[in-house]
């Protein structure tokens, strides 16, 4: 799969650099992961996505990522996300047509709010779509 002119515009607006650690937030079939994966070094991207069908899906697409140790998938819906024991924070978290984050699904967005914010570093940022063509969702209130 090829990434669409409005994720690649997303991919792009995004302060990604060599090691970085992404979480991708509702990441369905895998593609703005992968093409993320390619441009990280010796980083890492960890993309959740709360659909089984979207995990297996970008498994599949995505074994290279994979097997580099780049690129890894959870099933989990972001209100539930936590890092698993011994699993380093993100540096950063960006979600992209969230309803928990872009206000389609505020009640669930409070509860997703705080674990994300745990999972990433002291300085850790969240963007998501909706600015231009990203927003930051400011995280000092669930730190």
């Amino acid at each position: 799969m090829k990434l669409s002119k409005r994720l690649e515009t997303i991919v792009d607006a995004l302060p990604i650099k060599p090691d970085i650690r992404i979480l991708e937030i509702g990441c369905g079939p895998g593609v703005a992961a992968r093409e993320i994966a390619g441009r990280i070094g010796k980083g890492h991207v960890l993309a959740i996505d709360r659909s089984r069908k979207a995990i297996d899906l970008a498994i599949k697409n995505s074994k290279d990522e994979i097997e580099s140790g780049r690129l890894s998938f959870r099933c989990v819906a972001v209100e539930h996300f936590e890092l698993e024991t011994d699993e380093k924070p993100y540096d950063l978290a960006f979600a992209v047509r969230v309803g928990a984050l872009d206000g389609r699904h505020p009640q669930v967005g409070k509860l997703a709010l705080p674990r994300i914010a745990k999972s990433l570093t002291k300085n850790g940022k969240l963007f998501i779509d909706g600015g231009n063509p990203l927003k930051e969702i400011p995280l000092e209130n669930y730190r």
